[in-house]
């Protein structure tokens, strides 16, 4: 369904301060900001599927998405969720091959799209560009990295204690202190690589425990420390 929607400039947008594009000169992102496009997505709205050739890298304005690959039987493995000023879809035209994860709106968004054209126009002409985009890729690598050292060595318990402080610290938390993305059961067991029943049993024995507070999807972490100290985090 269509809203409307203000379409931002590069050089005015609220996220600029945290997107890879804060280091083009103003005249490369009027250059970017005549040539873009912008979109409204619903939640629920698959952006592209693994296996599709996409035409450019996108960059969130608003909203969240989820980015996931598809396993046995459908079953989704959660890699991550991207918020206002991350940019996605990069590496498949980097690579020159179709798209290796789907992308799926879990909140209402704008987001931006960039034809790979230009995107390799300016990585061509501005090298700090280009040093932040390398940077992006070996941040995202020693993600995945950790993700499977944690998969490995990581009881369940460990990983979803460390995925809700996680959380916590990647999108805050409301006035009522209870963590700003609401996640299903079953989508928070896919972000720890889990069964939905096991992940549904460590919240309850969580929320016994004194470590959280439930109201609905909703989730508040009470003993911050302790919940570190289970996940192992340093």
């Amino acid at each position: 369904m269509y809203k409307p929607f203000e379409e931002p400039l590069c050089k005015d947008c609220n996220t600029h301060f945290k997107t890879i594009f804060r280091k083009l000169s103003l005249e490369q992102q009027d250059f970017i900001s005549s040539r873009k496009s912008c979109a409204f997505y619903k939640k629920g709205t698959v952006i592209y599927k693994e296996g599709q050739r996409t035409s450019g890298i996108y960059c969130i304005n608003q909203g969240i998405v989820k980015i996931y690959k598809t396993g046995v039987e459908g079953k989704e493995q959660i890699i991550k969720f991207a918020k206002c000023g991350d940019v996605f879809g990069y590496r498949s035209i980097l690579n020159g091959e179709p798209a290796c994860t789907s992308v799926k709106v879990n909140e209402d968004a704008v987001i931006c799209h960039v034809i790979a054209s230009d995107f390799y126009a300016m990585l061509k002409e501005n090298s700090e560009f280009g040093i932040d985009m390398l940077q992006l890729a070996c941040a995202e690598l020693g993600e995945a990295n950790s993700y499977i050292t944690d998969i490995a060595q990581k009881s369940v318990r460990e990983r979803l204690a460390e995925i809700l402080v996680y959380l916590k610290d990647e999108f805050g938390v409301d006035d009522d202190k209870m963590i700003k993305l609401n996640l299903t059961r079953e989508e928070l067991a896919n972000l720890v690589g889990t069964a939905t029943e096991s992940v549904i049993r460590l919240l309850s024995e969580f929320k016994n425990d004194g470590l959280v507070e439930l109201k609905g999807r909703r989730i508040r972490l009470i003993n911050l420390d302790k919940l570190n100290k289970i996940g192992n985090i340093y």
